[in-house]
């Protein structure tokens, strides 16, 4: 493995083979870089389906000036280059800048697939190291399984090696958008430092191939136990029927439906944002069509670095102005506006 995903295919390429002009969407891949794994355009069946939207850049990423490129202050909360910590017994580790593909809804659209300073493990590690309260350790980026595999080994090694860290989980999107990276190889390295859980991120059913299971098999029969973070996406899976296929596929894969996330009021992403209230209608829809393990959680990550809040009728009011008033994990309620 390398950091550099590959094959990949040119946003020319992808645009050429299905008849649709390309310079406008050159000019937003230059402000927010793209990447398509070969892999996951195959799955495209035709323009502004639900895999296109989420791949393809759209204009509409350049008239969304109005949000933060960084709304849930990760920046602000890194003690050290590479490294979050936002609640006190976790963090999230960068392992990277780099995607199989870039996804057009990415909370961190400010920085993937861009230049910047290099991630600096060493320092990220040595935090951990000294900082007693962490016990829960998020390895992200990018996608850290894009990581040489050595690199990754050494990594988990080091992390392994401080008493206090207890647990060690994976972000990776690499099941869906490109499968064949998912080894035996890979998967033999990671079970030698369990406790080990991986978050995959499926959004629609279109992604569930026979590929996407065999990886998510191969990952299962390490030992890792898999679960799914979701995104609500406008004219991706904003519909209870396509989230039930969704979470019920999951469930056959092996795959636990963990989150159901609003979108982050990112920058170049309000195309994507559905109302708050329509997830909540979403959810409430599921129960009693499918079992309680299909069932994610709805959360939203609130602005400021307050943390993520499950989205319960105890926990989001909505307000007569249309606001709402949301109670974060330590009992305050503060205000959250939805553009949507």
């Amino acid at each position: 493995m390398s950091e550099s995903p590959s094959p990949c295919v040119s946003l020319e390429e992808i645009l050429s083979s299905f008849k649709v002009e390309s310079a406008a969407l050159q000019q937003v891949a230059a402000r927010f870089p793209f990447r398509l794994s070969r892999y996951y355009a195959g799955l495209i069946r035709r323009p502004d389906d639900p895999v296109w939207r989420q791949a393809i850049p759209s204009l509409q990423e350049l008239s969304d000036s109005d949000q933060s490129p960084d709304p849930l202050d990760e920046e602000r909360l890194s003690p050290v280059p590479g490294l979050i910590h936002r609640y006190p017994d976790r963090a999230v580790l960068l392992a990277g800048r780099q995607c199989a593909v870039f996804c057009r809804f990415c909370m961190r659209k400010r920085s993937i697939g861009c230049t910047g300073d290099a991630v600096d493990l060493e320092r990220a590690v040595d935090y951990i190291a000294v900082t007693p309260t962490l016990r829960d350790i998020l390895i992200s980026g990018g996608d850290p399984l894009l990581l040489p595999l050595e690199m990754l080994d050494t990594l988990l090694s080091r992390l392994r090696a401080i008493s206090h860290v207890e647990i060690i989980r994976i972000g990776s999107r690499l099941p869906v958008t490109d499968p064949a990276r998912i080894t035996p190889e890979l998967c033999r390295m990671l079970a030698c430092h369990h406790p080990l859980y991986l978050n995959t991120h499926f959004n629609h059913p279109l992604e569930l191939t026979p590929q996407a299971a065999r990886a998510c098999d191969l990952l299962s029969g390490a030992g890792i136990p898999l679960g799914n973070q979701t995104v609500l996406l406008k004219g991706v899976n904003d519909d209870p029927a396509v989230l039930e296929e969704l979470f019920r596929g999951l469930l056959r894969m092996r795959v636990k439906p963990y989150y159901l996330h609003q979108m982050d009021l990112v920058q170049g992403t309000a195309h994507f944002r559905t109302p708050l209230a329509r997830g909540m209608e979403v959810v409430e829809a599921l129960r009693g069509r499918v079992s309680g393990m299909a069932i994610p959680h709805f959360v939203v990550d609130l602005p400021g670095g307050r943390g993520k809040v499950p989205l319960l009728a105890e926990t989001a009011r909505r307000q007569p102005d249309g606001s709402w008033r949301i109670r974060t994990c330590d009992g305050r309620m503060v205000a959250y506006h939805d553009p949507a």
